[in-house]
């Protein structure tokens, strides 16, 4: 039987907020193209698979702006979920296995996808 935990309200709320900005950093990049600064396309298949880059207009200054508030904003919620005073509570393979079980719980997953869908 896996053990259940008692995590803080900011803890929780932390941790979705988390899952939320990853999931919208990571739709942002998928829209945004491959290459930050403009450059030309290539073709490589000189390695062990092809590689093929259509010519990339890279980002404007306010793509660059999101992206890097969004990547502030994550290791702000990573810092603050991973230097939790609740984790001071636990040792050892209680900590570990408490960590695994805020990131998987309900609580904190169950916004991560509203967020980010279309």
């Amino acid at each position: 039987m896996a053990a259940t935990y008692d995590f803080p309200s900011d803890l929780l709320a932390g941790q979705e907020e988390l899952h939320q900005v990853r999931a919208e950093l990571s739709a942002l990049l998928k829209r945004l193209p491959w290459s930050v600064e403009p450059l030309d396309g290539f073709s490589d298949d000189n390695g062990w698979r092809k590689i093929e880059r259509p010519a990339s207009p890279g980002w404007t200054e306010d793509e660059q702006a999101e992206v890097e508030k969004l990547r502030r904003r994550e290791h702000e919620l990573a810092v603050f979920v991973s230097t939790h005073r609740y984790w001071a509570e636990l040792t050892g393979s209680d900590r570990v296995h408490a960590r695994s079980a805020l990131k998987h719980s309900p609580e904190s997953a169950d916004g991560a996808g509203e967020e980010a869908s279309p």
